[in-house]
């Protein structure tokens, strides 16, 4: 087994080279007073660790810094101590009559007038969240990292929702299935995307028009993700639980059944809990998908 002071490392998919690590060290030691921000940011600067559109990879190297705390290898500035309400806690979401269950509709899918998914903005994020707490069986998290939201609309009727949002971190099916390398999965796995919320209200009842949101999700979906954050996804993927469903819509869509997860849930040191396990389906958004996911070549996305 090599040395492990030996071994470069990887953060995102950035490799880390032991010159970067030492530079670091030195860095942090010359200059004590600056905070932890203040230091994350400078790196960025001085290691060229940016985006596309030129802005520092703050997320990526706080979490660099925090290893190489943790191993020793760095000393980083005290925490300084602050008062917040932290953002991360999803609220409590209130219902309003806005999302109450309304009037059967129930017509052929030609009937329907032209089927959109519309991106939600700022002033409609709070409906949408309501929406999908109150009527998905899974309710409503708040995502973290790349994602999108939709609303699925057809002329005056909203008839669902649609949230797409960062990839399972390891799966092994879909690892076998692609073919990549652990080192390549940790670089290119922000180009799979998941289907992570896909609510039909239950008051629409239009035969396939499930697998037609799918379809045109498919079609539309990497130009709205490039112009959002920077890069198009190649891959999607999504989670069926077969207690209650088959997954006929994304069959019908064409996404491919890739097996089972586990049901043992996220894993951490000291922690471990049981889930059931779901059906996984994927779908290529281009024909050489592997070969993108196995490369090097990857890049352009902006820090979410």
């Amino acid at each position: 087994m090599p040395n492990q002071e030996s071994v470069n490392l990887w953060q995102g998919n950035r490799e880390i080279t032991l010159d970067d690590i030492a530079y670091i060290r030195t860095f942090a030691q010359q200059f004590p007073g600056l905070s932890r921000k203040e230091l994350t940011n400078t790196l960025c600067e001085h290691l060229n660790w940016m985006t596309a559109a030129g802005q520092p990879k703050y997320t990526a190297c706080s979490k660099l810094l925090l290893r190489l705390e943790a191993t020793g290898k760095v000393v980083l500035p005290l925490t300084r101590k602050y008062s917040r309400t932290s953002s991360r806690k999803t609220p409590t979401i209130p219902f309003s009559a806005k999302t109450a269950p309304e009037e059967l509709l129930k017509k052929p899918l030609s009937e329907l007038e032209p089927i959109l998914l519309k991106q939600v903005d700022r002033k409609n994020e709070r409906l949408w969240n309501e929406y999908v707490d109150r009527h998905h069986p899974l309710g409503y998290k708040k995502p973290f990292g790349y994602w999108m939201r939709y609303f699925i609309e057809s002329g005056p009727h909203l008839l669902g929702c649609i949230l797409l949002a960062g990839a399972s971190k390891a799966l092994s099916a879909r690892e076998q299935w692609i073919g990549w390398t652990e080192k390549q999965r940790l670089r290119n796995l922000p180009w799979v995307v998941n289907n992570s919320r896909f609510l039909i209200f239950p008051w629409v009842e239009v035969t396939h028009l499930a697998s037609h949101v799918l379809g045109r999700l498919v079609r539309q979906l990497a130009d709205d993700w490039e112009m959002r954050w920077g890069f198009r996804p190649i891959l999607l993927e999504t989670f069926v639980d077969p207690r209650h469903f088959a997954g006929t819509c994304y069959k019908a869509a064409g996404w491919e059944l890739l097996g089972r997860t586990t049901g043992e849930g996220m894993v951490r040191p000291g922690k471990q809990y049981q889930t059931h396990s779901k059906l996984i389906f994927a779908k290529p958004l281009h024909a050489d998908f592997r070969h993108q996911l196995c490369s090097d070549k990857l890049q352009g996305r902006h820090e979410p």
